[in-house]
Protein backbone atom coordinates (compact mmCIF):
# COMPACT_ATOMS: atom_id res chain seq x y z
CA UNK A 1 0.00 0.00 0.00
CA UNK A 2 1.24 2.98 -0.38
CA UNK A 3 1.70 6.25 1.51
CA UNK A 4 -0.93 8.94 0.76
CA UNK A 5 -3.26 5.26 0.72
CA UNK A 6 -2.06 4.59 3.95
CA UNK A 7 -2.59 8.45 5.08
CA UNK A 8 -6.19 8.07 3.46
CA UNK A 9 -7.24 5.54 5.34
CA UNK A 10 -5.72 6.93 8.87
CA UNK A 11 -8.16 10.15 8.24
CA UNK A 12 -11.04 8.05 7.48
CA UNK A 13 -10.90 6.33 10.42
CA UNK A 14 -10.18 9.49 12.78
CA UNK A 15 -13.15 11.24 11.12
CA UNK A 16 -15.47 7.85 11.93
CA UNK A 17 -14.47 8.58 15.72
CA UNK A 18 -15.29 12.51 15.33
CA UNK A 19 -18.75 11.28 13.78
CA UNK A 20 -19.27 9.36 16.15
CA UNK A 21 -19.18 12.09 19.00
CA UNK A 22 -16.08 11.28 20.30
CA UNK A 23 -17.53 8.16 22.67
CA UNK A 24 -14.51 6.36 24.08
CA UNK A 25 -14.44 2.66 23.17
CA UNK A 26 -15.51 0.42 25.70
CA UNK A 27 -12.81 -1.24 28.16
CA UNK A 28 -13.60 -4.74 29.08
CA UNK A 29 -11.70 -5.78 32.70
CA UNK A 30 -8.95 -8.40 31.64
CA UNK A 31 -9.19 -11.44 32.92
CA UNK A 32 -5.60 -11.21 34.39
CA UNK A 33 -5.94 -10.62 37.73
CA UNK A 34 -2.66 -9.02 38.63
CA UNK A 35 -4.23 -6.16 35.94
CA UNK A 36 -7.75 -5.99 37.27
CA UNK A 37 -7.30 -4.17 40.76
CA UNK A 38 -8.31 -0.99 42.07
CA UNK A 39 -5.27 0.36 43.84
CA UNK A 40 -4.54 3.27 45.61
CA UNK A 41 -1.71 4.59 48.00
CA UNK A 42 -0.98 5.82 51.29
CA UNK A 43 1.19 8.88 52.30
CA UNK A 44 2.05 11.13 54.74
CA UNK A 45 5.13 12.10 56.98
CA UNK A 46 7.11 10.48 59.54
CA UNK A 47 7.61 12.83 62.13
CA UNK A 48 10.79 12.22 64.77
CA UNK A 49 12.00 13.50 68.11
CA UNK A 50 14.77 11.75 68.81
CA UNK A 51 18.83 11.78 69.42
CA UNK A 52 18.78 8.27 67.73
CA UNK A 53 20.28 8.76 64.10
CA UNK A 54 19.61 6.59 61.09
CA UNK A 55 16.78 5.21 58.37
CA UNK A 56 13.38 5.46 59.11
CA UNK A 57 12.15 2.04 58.12
CA UNK A 58 7.82 2.19 57.88
CA UNK A 59 6.48 -0.91 57.78
CA UNK A 60 2.58 -1.96 56.51
CA UNK A 61 0.53 -4.01 58.03
CA UNK A 62 -3.01 -5.73 57.69
CA UNK A 63 -5.19 -4.67 60.82
CA UNK A 64 -6.60 -8.15 60.93
CA UNK A 65 -3.10 -9.40 61.16
CA UNK A 66 -0.99 -6.97 63.72
CA UNK A 67 2.80 -7.51 64.55
CA UNK A 68 4.10 -9.29 67.24
CA UNK A 69 3.63 -9.32 70.40
CA UNK A 70 -0.46 -8.48 69.56
CA UNK A 71 -0.23 -10.83 66.94
CA UNK A 72 2.04 -12.91 64.05
CA UNK A 73 1.62 -11.11 61.32
CA UNK A 74 4.33 -9.97 58.56
CA UNK A 75 4.38 -6.66 56.84
CA UNK A 76 2.84 -6.44 53.59
CA UNK A 77 5.26 -3.79 52.04
CA UNK A 78 7.93 -1.37 53.71
CA UNK A 79 9.51 1.86 52.56
CA UNK A 80 12.59 3.43 53.95
CA UNK A 81 13.31 7.27 54.31
CA UNK A 82 17.32 7.47 54.49
CA UNK A 83 18.87 9.17 57.19
CA UNK A 84 20.41 11.85 55.12
CA UNK A 85 16.98 13.02 54.07
CA UNK A 86 15.35 12.61 57.63
CA UNK A 87 17.97 14.58 59.82
CA UNK A 88 19.93 16.25 57.34
CA UNK A 89 23.18 18.13 58.67
CA UNK A 90 21.44 18.03 62.58
CA UNK A 91 23.36 18.72 65.61
CA UNK A 92 23.60 15.16 66.88
CA UNK A 93 22.42 16.16 70.39
CA UNK A 94 18.88 17.53 68.88
CA UNK A 95 15.87 15.57 69.57
CA UNK A 96 14.03 17.89 66.85
CA UNK A 97 11.39 17.10 65.77
CA UNK A 98 12.30 15.64 61.89
CA UNK A 99 10.08 15.59 59.47
CA UNK A 100 10.11 13.78 55.67
CA UNK A 101 7.17 12.40 53.63
CA UNK A 102 6.64 8.97 53.47
CA UNK A 103 4.22 6.74 50.54
CA UNK A 104 3.07 3.69 50.20
CA UNK A 105 1.64 2.98 46.39
CA UNK A 106 -0.17 0.40 44.68
CA UNK A 107 -2.11 -0.34 48.31
CA UNK A 108 -5.25 -2.39 47.79
CA UNK A 109 -8.50 -1.55 49.44
CA UNK A 110 -8.27 -2.51 53.36
CA UNK A 111 -7.18 -1.62 56.84
CA UNK A 112 -3.88 -1.88 57.47
CA UNK A 113 -1.04 -0.50 60.55
CA UNK A 114 1.98 1.50 60.38
CA UNK A 115 4.55 0.84 62.64
CA UNK A 116 8.20 0.84 62.17
CA UNK A 117 11.02 2.21 63.98
CA UNK A 118 14.85 3.99 63.22
CA UNK A 119 17.38 1.92 62.33
CA UNK A 120 20.00 4.12 64.07
CA UNK A 121 23.70 4.23 63.91
CA UNK A 122 24.44 3.99 67.71
CA UNK A 123 28.19 4.55 66.83
CA UNK A 124 26.96 8.24 66.47
CA UNK A 125 25.47 8.89 69.95
CA UNK A 126 29.43 7.50 71.04
CA UNK A 127 27.44 4.24 72.61
CA UNK A 128 29.81 1.25 73.39
CA UNK A 129 30.02 -1.29 72.21
CA UNK A 130 27.97 0.65 69.33
CA UNK A 131 26.31 -1.27 65.99
CA UNK A 132 25.64 0.76 62.23
CA UNK A 133 22.43 0.33 60.71
CA UNK A 134 21.63 -3.36 59.92
CA UNK A 135 18.17 -3.71 58.96
CA UNK A 136 18.24 -6.12 55.92
CA UNK A 137 14.65 -7.08 55.17
CA UNK A 138 15.29 -10.04 53.02
CA UNK A 139 16.38 -12.21 56.00
CA UNK A 140 14.47 -13.10 59.56
CA UNK A 141 17.45 -12.59 61.38
CA UNK A 142 18.23 -8.63 60.37
CA UNK A 143 14.46 -7.87 59.65
CA UNK A 144 13.76 -6.54 63.29
CA UNK A 145 15.11 -3.76 65.51
CA UNK A 146 17.93 -4.09 68.12
CA UNK A 147 18.55 -2.31 71.51
CA UNK A 148 19.09 1.51 70.67
CA UNK A 149 16.69 1.37 67.27
CA UNK A 150 13.87 3.95 67.96
CA UNK A 151 9.90 2.67 67.88
CA UNK A 152 7.19 4.33 65.84
CA UNK A 153 4.26 4.21 64.66
CA UNK A 154 0.62 5.52 63.77
CA UNK A 155 -1.68 6.32 66.58
CA UNK A 156 -4.22 8.54 67.26
CA UNK A 157 -3.24 11.65 68.61
CA UNK A 158 -5.24 12.15 71.64
CA UNK A 159 -5.17 8.23 72.84
CA UNK A 160 -2.30 7.05 71.40
CA UNK A 161 -3.78 3.37 70.38
CA UNK A 162 -2.78 2.39 67.25
CA UNK A 163 -4.62 4.17 64.34
CA UNK A 164 -5.87 2.02 61.66
CA UNK A 165 -5.72 3.03 58.34
CA UNK A 166 -8.42 2.47 55.87
CA UNK A 167 -7.91 2.55 52.13
CA UNK A 168 -11.85 2.54 50.60
CA UNK A 169 -13.91 4.05 48.05
CA UNK A 170 -15.88 7.70 48.07
CA UNK A 171 -18.83 8.70 47.53
CA UNK A 172 -18.51 8.75 44.21
CA UNK A 173 -17.19 4.70 44.08
CA UNK A 174 -13.64 5.90 43.19
CA UNK A 175 -11.01 4.18 45.42
CA UNK A 176 -9.23 7.02 47.73
CA UNK A 177 -6.19 7.43 48.78
CA UNK A 178 -5.38 7.64 52.39
CA UNK A 179 -3.43 10.80 52.80
CA UNK A 180 -1.64 13.30 55.54
CA UNK A 181 -0.86 9.91 57.75
CA UNK A 182 1.81 10.68 60.46
CA UNK A 183 4.05 7.91 62.04
CA UNK A 184 5.34 9.50 64.99
CA UNK A 185 8.58 8.09 66.26
CA UNK A 186 9.93 9.31 70.20
CA UNK A 187 12.50 8.64 72.43
CA UNK A 188 9.89 7.32 74.91
CA UNK A 189 9.63 4.48 72.52
CA UNK A 190 13.47 3.23 72.48
CA UNK A 191 14.24 -0.44 72.14
CA UNK A 192 15.42 -1.15 75.84
CA UNK A 193 16.53 -4.93 74.38
CA UNK A 194 18.54 -6.74 71.77
CA UNK A 195 16.31 -9.67 69.94
CA UNK A 196 15.58 -12.51 72.11
CA UNK A 197 18.26 -14.74 70.15
CA UNK A 198 19.07 -18.26 71.76
CA UNK A 199 20.51 -21.53 70.50
CA UNK A 200 18.86 -25.22 71.93
CA UNK A 201 20.05 -27.73 74.18
CA UNK A 202 17.91 -31.14 73.83
CA UNK A 203 17.00 -33.65 71.41
CA UNK A 204 15.36 -32.57 68.23
CA UNK A 205 13.21 -35.99 68.13
CA UNK A 206 9.42 -35.42 70.01
CA UNK A 207 7.36 -38.41 70.29
CA UNK A 208 3.83 -37.39 71.30
CA UNK A 209 3.00 -40.31 72.71
CA UNK A 210 5.66 -40.03 75.32
CA UNK A 211 4.09 -37.17 76.70
CA UNK A 212 5.75 -33.63 77.53
CA UNK A 213 8.91 -32.04 76.07
CA UNK A 214 11.40 -30.10 77.57
CA UNK A 215 14.20 -27.98 75.66
CA UNK A 216 16.45 -25.58 77.32
CA UNK A 217 17.27 -22.25 75.69
CA UNK A 218 20.20 -20.54 76.00
CA UNK A 219 21.60 -17.32 74.79
CA UNK A 220 22.93 -16.51 71.63
CA UNK A 221 25.57 -13.38 70.85
CA UNK A 222 25.99 -13.08 66.74
CA UNK A 223 28.14 -10.12 65.74
CA UNK A 224 30.12 -10.78 62.90
CA UNK A 225 29.57 -9.28 59.14
CA UNK A 226 26.27 -7.87 58.80
CA UNK A 227 24.78 -9.64 61.83
CA UNK A 228 24.27 -8.06 64.80
CA UNK A 229 22.49 -10.00 67.39
CA UNK A 230 21.83 -11.43 70.83
CA UNK A 231 22.96 -10.61 74.55
CA UNK A 232 24.45 -12.52 77.22
CA UNK A 233 21.10 -13.06 78.95
CA UNK A 234 17.40 -13.72 78.28
CA UNK A 235 14.85 -11.49 79.73
CA UNK A 236 11.51 -12.54 81.40
CA UNK A 237 8.63 -10.68 82.83
CA UNK A 238 5.19 -10.43 83.67
CA UNK A 239 2.32 -9.60 80.90
CA UNK A 240 0.71 -6.61 82.24
CA UNK A 241 -1.50 -5.29 79.06
CA UNK A 242 -3.35 -3.03 80.96
CA UNK A 243 -1.27 -1.48 83.00
CA UNK A 244 -2.34 -1.82 86.41
CA UNK A 245 0.70 -3.00 87.87
CA UNK A 246 -0.81 -6.91 88.15
CA UNK A 247 0.25 -9.38 86.90
CA UNK A 248 -2.03 -10.92 83.97
CA UNK A 249 -4.02 -13.84 84.20
CA UNK A 250 -6.06 -14.01 80.66
CA UNK A 251 -6.67 -17.71 80.39
CA UNK A 252 -8.14 -17.34 84.02
CA UNK A 253 -5.45 -20.80 84.80
CA UNK A 254 -4.48 -19.25 88.34
CA UNK A 255 -1.15 -18.74 86.61
CA UNK A 256 0.36 -14.97 85.74
CA UNK A 257 1.19 -14.57 82.34
CA UNK A 258 4.89 -14.57 81.48
CA UNK A 259 6.97 -13.11 78.53
CA UNK A 260 8.27 -14.46 76.06
CA UNK A 261 5.82 -16.01 74.68
CA UNK A 262 6.94 -19.67 73.41
CA UNK A 263 5.50 -20.50 69.68
CA UNK A 264 5.97 -23.99 67.66
CA UNK A 265 4.80 -24.16 63.65
CA UNK A 266 4.93 -26.68 61.60
CA UNK A 267 7.31 -26.02 58.55
CA UNK A 268 6.53 -27.61 55.22
CA UNK A 269 7.80 -30.57 54.10
CA UNK A 270 11.24 -30.09 53.11
CA UNK A 271 11.52 -32.87 50.04
CA UNK A 272 11.46 -30.93 47.31
CA UNK A 273 12.64 -27.67 48.36
CA UNK A 274 15.69 -26.09 48.35
CA UNK A 275 17.73 -22.54 49.90
CA UNK A 276 15.89 -20.44 52.31
CA UNK A 277 12.48 -22.38 50.97
CA UNK A 278 13.85 -25.25 53.55
CA UNK A 279 12.40 -22.30 56.23
CA UNK A 280 8.54 -21.73 54.74
CA UNK A 281 6.08 -22.74 57.21
CA UNK A 282 3.53 -25.21 55.98
CA UNK A 283 0.74 -23.74 53.74
CA UNK A 284 2.88 -20.33 53.54
CA UNK A 285 5.38 -21.67 50.45
CA UNK A 286 6.21 -17.82 49.43
CA UNK A 287 6.34 -16.73 52.93
CA UNK A 288 4.25 -14.13 52.96
CA UNK A 289 2.61 -14.37 56.19
CA UNK A 290 -0.56 -15.53 54.66
CA UNK A 291 -1.64 -19.02 53.98
CA UNK A 292 -1.47 -20.69 50.71
CA UNK A 293 -4.91 -20.79 48.85
CA UNK A 294 -4.50 -24.61 49.00
CA UNK A 295 -2.86 -27.07 51.62
CA UNK A 296 -2.43 -29.82 54.00
CA UNK A 297 -6.13 -29.95 56.10
CA UNK A 298 -5.49 -32.24 59.04
CA UNK A 299 -8.41 -33.85 60.50
CA UNK A 300 -9.95 -31.87 63.37
CA UNK A 301 -10.61 -34.09 67.53
CA UNK A 302 -14.15 -34.82 65.58
CA UNK A 303 -12.68 -36.36 62.71
CA UNK A 304 -13.80 -33.48 59.89
CA UNK A 305 -11.92 -31.61 58.19
CA UNK A 306 -12.57 -28.22 56.73
CA UNK A 307 -11.47 -28.01 53.68
CA UNK A 308 -8.84 -25.15 53.85
CA UNK A 309 -4.85 -25.16 54.93
CA UNK A 310 -4.06 -25.41 58.58
CA UNK A 311 -1.78 -23.33 60.29
CA UNK A 312 -0.64 -26.08 63.16
CA UNK A 313 0.98 -25.12 65.78
CA UNK A 314 1.84 -26.83 68.93
CA UNK A 315 0.83 -26.29 72.61
CA UNK A 316 4.36 -24.83 74.24
CA UNK A 317 5.31 -22.59 77.12
CA UNK A 318 7.89 -21.63 79.60
CA UNK A 319 8.92 -23.93 82.18
CA UNK A 320 7.33 -21.33 84.48
CA UNK A 321 8.49 -22.05 88.40
CA UNK A 322 12.10 -20.68 87.80
CA UNK A 323 10.59 -18.00 86.22
CA UNK A 324 8.55 -16.80 88.79
CA UNK A 325 11.39 -17.27 91.07
CA UNK A 326 13.24 -14.67 89.26
CA UNK A 327 10.13 -12.01 89.18
CA UNK A 328 9.95 -12.60 93.23
CA UNK A 329 10.84 -9.74 95.54
CA UNK A 330 12.42 -10.78 98.85
CA UNK A 331 8.97 -9.59 100.09
CA UNK A 332 6.78 -12.15 98.30
CA UNK A 333 5.18 -9.61 96.13
CA UNK A 334 5.43 -10.01 92.01
CA UNK A 335 8.60 -7.85 90.39
CA UNK A 336 7.33 -6.20 87.66
CA UNK A 337 9.76 -4.70 85.66
CA UNK A 338 12.01 -6.93 82.80
CA UNK A 339 14.64 -9.35 84.55
CA UNK A 340 17.39 -11.40 82.81
CA UNK A 341 18.06 -15.02 83.24
CA UNK A 342 20.55 -17.46 82.62
CA UNK A 343 18.64 -19.45 80.67
CA UNK A 344 15.19 -20.92 80.05
CA UNK A 345 12.98 -24.19 80.42
CA UNK A 346 10.76 -24.83 77.16
CA UNK A 347 7.61 -27.11 77.17
CA UNK A 348 6.09 -28.64 74.28
CA UNK A 349 2.87 -30.74 74.80
CA UNK A 350 1.60 -33.49 72.77
CA UNK A 351 -1.41 -31.44 71.48
CA UNK A 352 -1.78 -29.41 67.83
CA UNK A 353 -3.96 -26.49 66.94
CA UNK A 354 -5.17 -25.15 63.31
CA UNK A 355 -4.73 -21.41 63.94
CA UNK A 356 -5.66 -20.20 60.72
CA UNK A 357 -8.51 -18.34 62.48
CA UNK A 358 -6.30 -16.66 65.93
CA UNK A 359 -9.52 -15.98 67.84
CA UNK A 360 -10.80 -19.68 67.04
CA UNK A 361 -8.26 -22.19 68.07
CA UNK A 362 -9.13 -25.79 66.80
CA UNK A 363 -7.59 -29.02 68.44
CA UNK A 364 -6.62 -31.62 66.18
CA UNK A 365 -6.63 -34.92 66.10
CA UNK A 366 -3.18 -36.08 66.48
CA UNK A 367 0.32 -34.03 66.32
CA UNK A 368 1.11 -34.11 62.39
CA UNK A 369 4.23 -35.55 61.72
CA UNK A 370 7.07 -33.71 60.25
CA UNK A 371 9.92 -30.60 60.71
CA UNK A 372 8.48 -27.60 63.85
CA UNK A 373 10.01 -24.14 63.96
CA UNK A 374 10.93 -22.86 67.26
CA UNK A 375 10.06 -19.35 68.05
CA UNK A 376 10.51 -16.72 70.99
CA UNK A 377 8.21 -13.79 71.09
CA UNK A 378 9.77 -11.04 73.15
CA UNK A 379 7.08 -8.34 75.39
CA UNK A 380 8.85 -5.76 73.01
CA UNK A 381 7.35 -7.56 69.51
CA UNK A 382 10.96 -8.75 68.93
CA UNK A 383 11.47 -12.41 68.05
CA UNK A 384 14.17 -15.01 67.46
CA UNK A 385 13.41 -18.12 65.72
CA UNK A 386 15.40 -21.41 64.43
CA UNK A 387 15.66 -22.78 62.18
CA UNK A 388 16.71 -19.89 60.28
CA UNK A 389 19.34 -18.32 57.83
CA UNK A 390 22.61 -18.96 60.06
CA UNK A 391 22.19 -22.98 59.42
CA UNK A 392 25.12 -23.26 57.87
CA UNK A 393 23.45 -25.07 54.66
CA UNK A 394 21.48 -21.36 53.90
CA UNK A 395 24.76 -19.41 55.49
CA UNK A 396 27.51 -19.81 53.00
CA UNK A 397 24.87 -18.69 49.77
CA UNK A 398 23.61 -15.94 52.10
CA UNK A 399 27.36 -14.20 52.93
CA UNK A 400 25.89 -14.93 56.47
CA UNK A 401 28.28 -16.35 59.31
CA UNK A 402 27.52 -20.13 59.51
CA UNK A 403 26.15 -21.10 63.27
CA UNK A 404 25.33 -24.79 63.75
CA UNK A 405 22.67 -24.15 66.42
CA UNK A 406 20.58 -22.14 64.23
CA UNK A 407 19.67 -25.26 61.95
CA UNK A 408 17.67 -27.03 65.34
CA UNK A 409 14.03 -28.08 64.18
CA UNK A 410 11.51 -30.31 65.78
CA UNK A 411 10.73 -33.33 64.51
CA UNK A 412 7.69 -35.20 64.51
CA UNK A 413 8.06 -39.07 63.43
Amino acid sequence: MSLSASKTLAGLALASVLATGCEPPPVVPTADQRQNQRLSRIEGQVVVQSRARGNAIVLLYDAARPPPPQGAGRPLSFTVIPAQKLFGPADPASSGPFTAPFSFSLVAPGRYLLRGFIDADTCVTGASPCHGPDFIPWYGITGEPNAGDVGGAAVDPLTRVPRVVEVAAGADGALQAATGVIVSFSDSSAIPLERPAFRVEGGARFDPAAGLKRLDLWPLQVREGVVSAGAPALVVRYVDDNGDGVPDDANSDGQPDLWPRVLVRKLADAEGLSGSQTLADENDLDRDGLLDATGADYLRTDGTLDGLPDQVVLAAGLVADPVYAALRKPDGTPRMEAVAVPSLGVYIQPHAFDVRDPSNRVMLKSVPPGRYALTLVQFTGQTWRVPNELSPSLAEEDGLPAVESQSFVVEVP
